[in-house]
């Protein structure tokens, strides 16, 4: 980073001008531009890309192996004290959303503990991932949901209710595809929106009051209580795709990919074009301009008094 100072004739003005070359994934001010994704191949050419991999995979490992047990046993068959579906719909949301929050506490520091297609694909669109790193992190995400529910079809006895299943989520036969589409996305709409502003958003996150892991916990809690007996609640492509795999059953699959990728998508374009946390500008920021605006400015000033300079940001201060 250079310097160059100047006065203008009057001497009231001078300007600090600051030569820098804008980071992949900011504009020309400086900030991270609201939309449109930027490859990111400087973020996948560190060695702590696979630490970040590693982590996307064990998290969704974690979150079916867990989630998806807690699909399993707990009724007639296999206890005298019998539960029904209110309750094992109460049980089902308490746990995943409990298991999401504890791994995001646990991981987030690594890789952010995405741990879900849908959010990693709305952080892509928010241009806060590359898109090469996001879509590593989706393939080790849906590899841990294979992995995951692999290991939960080896240990749960075959007895057990919901054993066959797995987990799978399943549309309600009086839902449509259509309409199962839609309540994925509504739900996973949810889920990014509460990641975005508890964590995602830098300029928001240092004023959140409370636990954001377990603010992101809640709301999937709070979906399941309403999507189970809907759609089964998928709000995340890579746990759906691993029960469907190893049981071989990929009946509406799609159902669970489109809906909440697009919810993804959805709130990510939402969150940062209508609810994104502006920084205040106080003190001498309030004079910083971007490179074109001060062009603009620098333009209009040489046509009476001074000279050009190429520069890439300015910060004007009061002499």
């Amino acid at each position: 980073m250079g310097d160059y100072e100047y006065e203008t004739d009057s001497g009231c003005l001078s300007v600090k001008v600051h030569l820098r070359d804008p980071e992949e994934g900011e504009d020309e001010a400086g900030g991270p531009t609201p939309l449109l994704p930027y490859l990111g191949v400087k973020e996948v050419s560190s060695r702590k890309v696979m630490n970040c991999l590693l982590a996307e995979f064990t998290g969704t490992l974690f979150l079916v192996l867990v989630g998806c047990g807690s699909c399993t046993g707990g009724d007639r068959f296999d206890a005298q004290v019998q539960l029904d579906d209110q309750a094992n719909i109460v049980r089902i949301s308490l746990c995943f959303g409990i298991v999401v929050a504890s791994l995001a506490q646990a991981l987030g520091h690594i890789s952010g503990c995405h741990i879900n297609p849908a959010v990693t694909l709305g952080l892509i669109t928010a241009r806060k991932i590359g898109i090469i790193k996001g879509i590593l992190y989706m393939m080790a995400q849906c590899l841990g949901g294979i992995a995951g529910a692999a290991i939960l079809y080896g240990i749960v006895p075959g007895s057990l209710r919901g054993a066959n299943g797995l987990g799978q989520t399943t549309l309600n036969p009086q839902i449509s595809t259509g309409n199962g589409v839609a309540v994925e996305m509504l739900i996973s709409c949810v889920l990014v929106l509460v990641v975005f502003g508890s964590a995602a958003d830098a300029v928001n996150s240092a004023n959140v009051k409370g636990s954001p892991p377990l603010a992101i916990g809640l709301s999937i809690t709070a979906c399941h209580l309403w999507a189970i007996p809907l759609t089964g609640s998928s709000m995340n492509p890579a746990r759906t795709l691993g029960p469907a795999v190893i049981m071989k059953n990929t009946e509406n699959l799609w159902v669970y990919w489109v809906g909440p990728l697009l919810g993804g998508f959805i709130a990510a374009i939402i969150y940062q074009i209508i609810f994104r946390a502006r920084a205040e500008v106080t003190g001498e920021d309030k004079y910083k301009v971007s490179r074109t605006d001060f062009r603009r400015r620098l333009s209009e000033y040489n046509k009476k008094k001074s000279p050009s300079k190429d520069i890439i940001a300015i910060e004007e201060r009061r002499a």
